[in-house]
């Protein structure tokens, strides 16, 4: 598996509630998310996915990872994903 492979996603469910995680399989994990295969959020979706990264190494999507989980959902997440999206444009 080439080391520049994975995504950052960040997925969110009918109540508002966001996952955010990293994969070299997005579609797979949201797959997982649905059918209860992860634990965290298992019972709690449907999930679906509401923004995804380009690809990255490894180390650089943990980065980003641990980036979008401190701003712990809300605004700051929002506006961060807004700042990252139009970047990427």
């Amino acid at each position: 598996m080439p080391t520049d492979r994975y995504k950052v996603y960040v997925i969110q469910n009918a109540d508002g509630r966001r996952y955010i995680g990293l994969s070299n399989d997005i579609a797979r994990r949201l797959v997982q998310h649905n059918d209860g295969t992860s634990t965290w959020t298992r019972h709690r979706g449907p999930w679906t996915l509401e923004w995804s990264s380009t690809h990255m190494p490894l180390g650089d999507a943990r980065k980003l990872e641990n980036l979008l989980k401190r701003q712990k959902g809300g605004d700051g997440l929002s506006r961060l994903l807004t700042k990252l999206s139009s970047s990427v444009s």
